[in-house]
C-alpha cells in the first residue's frame, strides 16, 4: 500500500527480492496541472508494468472482504495517505509493517520529511515499525539515523529516505517472517505530530531568522513552494540562498541590492532571491524580473 515515488523505490526492491506481491493499493488517479490531465501513482504504473492487481479504493473499508479473500501473510505500507482500518490491520498473520521517514516517536503524521527539514534538524533516519489503530505509534522493528545535509531540498531527502527505508526492509523482512525480531513499544510521551500541509503553509514571515526562512524553502519545494506579496500580488519565491549578514540599516521585508545580488532582509541576516514567480506570469531569473519591475528593489514584501 503506497502512492509516490518514495514507496515506488520499496516496492520495486521487494519485486527485485522476489517476494510474491499479490495486489497493490494506491490512492485514486488524480487531475494535475492547468490542462487537469489524469495522471497514475508512480506506485500504480510499476504495479501495471509488472502485471499486479491495482486497487484503488475511495473508502478502503468497502476493500475488508476483498483483502480476506486475497490471504495476505503481510501488509507492507509506505506512504500510501489513507487510514488502514483495524479490521483490515487483523488479516495478515504477520501484521501491518509501516515505513516511517522519521526517528518515531518523533514526527508521527502525515509530513516527517517537511517537519525535519523546516525545524533545521541536523540527524533523522527511518522507522520500521508495526501499524496500530492510534498513527505511527505501533511497536517499532528496527530505525537507523543518517545527517541531514545541510542545504538539502525535499526532493534530494525524500529519494536519500526511500532508499534507506526500503534496504533496511528488505534487511530484516526474513528476521521478521522467521519470528527472530521482538519488537520494541513507543515512548508515548516522547511523541511529536506534524499535520498536513497546504498552500497557505508557504507563506514567508520575514520576522523570522534567514535561516528558518531557508529551511521553509527547502521542506516547501517544490510544492507547495514558499511565497510572498508584492504590491497586493502573490509571489513565488522559486529559488533562494541565505546570508547571516544583517544589513542592519534595512528594514524587515525590504529589498535591497547588495554586490549586484538581491537580498531581502529578514529579522536575523538575509535572503538572497535568485528565481521569481508572479502570479499570472512565467518564473524567471531575478535580474530579470527587475528589469521588467525596477521598482521591485526598495520596495516592501509582505
Amino acid at each position: 500500500m503506497g502512492t509516490p515515488d518514495f514507496s515506488n523505490r520499496v516496492l520495486l526492491d521487494l519485486i527485485k527480492d522476489k517476494y510474491n506481491i499479490i495486489s497493490v493499493y494506491t490512492q485514486p488517479d488524480k487531475k494535475v496541472g492547468r490542462k487537469q490531465t489524469i495522471e497514475k501513482s508512480p506506485i500504480k504504473i510499476t504495479a501495471e508494468n509488472k502485471s499486479i492487481p491495482v486497487f484503488q479504493p475511495i473508502k478502503l473499508k468497502e476493500e475488508i472482504e476483498n483483502i480476506k479473500n486475497q490471504k495476505p501473510d503481510l501488509i507492507i505500507v509506505a506512504a500510501y495517505g489513507k487510514i488502514i482500518p483495524q479490521e483490515i490491520l487483523d488479516i495478515p498473520r504477520l501484521k501491518c509493517i509501516n515505513i516511517h521517514p522519521s526517528l518515531l516517536p518523533k514526527y508521527r503524521g502525515a509530513s516527517p520529511m517537511q517537519n525535519t527539514l523546516l525545524n533545521g534538524e541536523k540527524e533523522t533516519g527511518t522507522t520500521i515499525m508495526l501499524m496500530s489503530q492510534a498513527v505511527d505509534a505501533g511497536d517499532i522493528l528496527t530505525q537507523i539515523k543518517i545527517p541531514v545535509k545541510p542545504k538539502e531540498k525535499l526532493p534530494e531527502f525524500s529519494t536519500r529516505l526511500s532508499s534507506l527505508s526500503s534496504k533496511l526492509l528488505i534487511k530484516i523482512l526474513p528476521d521478521w517472517i522467521n519470528g527472530q525480531i521482538q519488537p520494541t513499544e513507543q515512548k508515548d510521551f516522547d511523541a511529536t505530530f506534524c499535520q498536513m500541509l497546504n498552500k497557505e503553509d508557504g507563506k514567508i514571515d520575514w520576522n523570522k531568522s534567514a535561516e528558518s526562512i531557508f529551511n521553509h524553502y527547502r521542506a516547501f519545494y517544490p510544492w507547495p513552494g514558499i511565497f510572498t506579496f508584492w504590491n497586493g500580488q502573490r509571489l513565488k519565491i522559486s529559488e533562494i540562498d541565505f546570508s547571516e549578514e544583517n544589513f542592519s540599516e534595512n528594514e524587515i521585508g525590504i529589498v535591497f541590492s547588495s554586490n549586484e545580488k538581491t537580498f531581502v532582509k529578514t529579522g536575523k541576516g538575509s535572503i538572497e532571491l535568485k528565481r521569481v514567480q508572479l502570479e499570472g506570469k512565467k518564473e524567471v531569473e531575478i535580474k530579470n524580473f527587475i528589469n521588467g519591475y525596477p521598482q521591485f528593489v526598495k520596495s516592501m514584501l509582505k
